[in-house]
C-alpha cells in the first residue's frame, strides 16, 4: 500500500444492487477512499457489476460470498445496499467484523433494530450512518441558510411531493409488503418523512396518511400529514404510479422557499426559487454537484479523522419512528400518535 492510499478509507460494497450505477464509481472517484472490492451471492454478479462500471480498474476484488468481503482485512468500511429487511442483519454482522458501514436507507424497518446496530457500533467502536445522500447536496444548506435568514419568517407548513412511473427493471421494489420493507414509502417516502423533518426542530406529534395498496401488500402510493403542534403541518405525498416529481416547498409567515429537484441525477442544474409578502422573489441555479460522491466523502473523512457522522442514530431513529406510524394510520384508517 503506498502514502497516498493510506490517506484513503478502504471500501467494500455489499451486494451488486443496482444503486450501484450511481455509488460504485464514485466510491473510485473519491478524493478520500479507495474500492476494494464488492460482493454478492449471485455468482457472477460482482464481476460484472466491476466490468460494468469499473472496467479500468482490475485491482478491485469481486466475491461470490458475502462473507468473503467481510472477512476481507484490507476492507475498513462497508456500503450497504441490499434489500430493505436485508439491512438490520447484514449492517450488525458488518459491524461484528469491525467495519465501519453505511448503511443505505433505510438503516432498519424498526427502531428496535436500530437501537441494536447503535449498541453495537458503540461496542465495536465503528461509524455508521444511514445513507441519506440528498443531504448533501448543496442546495439544501442554501434552503437552511435562506430560511435562518429570517426570508420567510417563521415555519408553518412543508410540503414534500415524491415520485416516478414504476417501470418493469424496478418492479421488485413491490414485490414484499409493508412489513418487509418493500413498497413506495420505505422506498421513496422514506426521503419525504426526512425532507420534511429537516425543517422543524421537534419531532411531530401525530401522523394521518392514506395508501392504495398493491396485492402483494406494499403501497403504491401514499399521501399524508404530520403535525408537529401549533397549527405547524407537514404534507408528504409519493408514489409509484406518477410521473417524475422530487420536490419540497416550505411556506412561512412572510413567504415561501421550493426545491425543485431534490434528486439530483447527471446533467441536472439544481433550482431554487423564493418570494417574499413584500414582492420580492427569486430563483436561484447553483453549480451542479454529486451527492454521492460527497456523501462517501464525507463518511470517509468521519472515519479517518474520528468526527461524528451528519446522520446520528437519533435522526434515523426519528424517522423510523415517524415511517411506522405512518403505515399504521394508513392500515388502520386513524390519527397515530407518535
Amino acid at each position: 500500500m503506498n502514502n497516498q492510499d493510506q490517506a484513503k478509507l478502504r471500501w467494500g460494497i455489499l451486494g451488486a444492487a443496482r444503486i450501484n450505477e450511481r455509488l460504485l464509481p464514485v466510491i473510485v472517484e473519491a478524493s478520500n477512499a479507495k474500492l476494494v472490492g464488492i460482493a454478492s451471492r449471485r455468482a457472477g454478479a460482482a464481476a460484472q457489476t466491476l466490468a460494468q462500471y469499473a472496467p479500468c480498474h482490475p485491482e478491485i476484488q469481486p466475491y461470490d460470498n458475502l462473507d468473503a468481503l467481510l472477512n476481507d482485512e484490507d476492507v475498513q468500511a462497508i456500503y450497504l445496499p441490499m434489500a430493505n429487511h436485508e439491512h438490520a442483519e447484514w449492517a450488525l454482522r458488518a459491524i461484528e467484523h469491525r467495519k465501519h458501514v453505511l448503511c443505505e436507507k433505510p438503516m432498519a424497518l424498526t427502531v428496535e433494530d436500530i437501537e441494536a446496530i447503535e449498541t453495537a457500533a458503540r461496542r465495536y467502536r465503528v461509524t455508521v450512518m444511514e445513507g441519506f445522500m440528498y443531504r448533501f447536496h448543496p442546495q439544501h444548506a442554501r434552503v437552511l441558510e435562506l430560511i435562518r435568514s429570517g426570508l420567510i419568517g417563521e415555519i408553518r407548513s412543508v410540503r414534500a411531493s415524491y415520485s416516478f412511473m414504476m417501470r418493469p427493471a424496478r418492479m421488485y421494489r413491490l414485490a414484499e409488503d409493508v412489513s418487509r420493507g418493500g413498497g413506495a414509502m420505505w422506498d421513496i417516502g422514506c426521503y419525504a418523512i426526512h425532507s420534511l423533518r429537516m425543517f422543524f426542530q421537534q419531532a411531530p406529534r401525530t401522523v394521518t396518511a392514506v395508501s392504495k395498496y398493491v396485492e402483494s401488500g406494499a403501497d403504491i402510493t401514499t399521501s399524508g400529514i404530520l403535525d408537529f403542534g401549533d397549527g405547524k403541518f407537514a404534507h408528504f405525498d409519493f408514489s409509484f404510479e406518477r410521473a417524475r416529481r422530487c420536490e419540497y416547498e416550505i411556506i412561512g409567515t412572510q413567504g415561501g422557499i421550493k426545491c425543485h429537484l431534490v434528486w439530483q441525477l447527471p446533467g441536472d442544474v439544481p433550482v431554487i426559487s423564493w418570494w417574499t409578502e413584500d414582492g420580492r422573489q427569486s430563483e436561484e441555479r447553483l453549480p451542479a454537484a454529486n451527492h454521492f460522491r460527497l456523501e462517501i466523502e464525507h463518511f470517509s473523512d468521519c472515519v479517518l479523522n474520528n468526527k461524528d457522522p451528519q446522520l446520528s442514530f437519533n435522526d434515523a431513529r426519528d424517522n423510523c419512528r415517524t415511517i411506522v406510524a405512518a403505515l399504521q394510520s394508513a392500515a388502520e384508517g386513524r390519527v397515530i400518535k407518535i
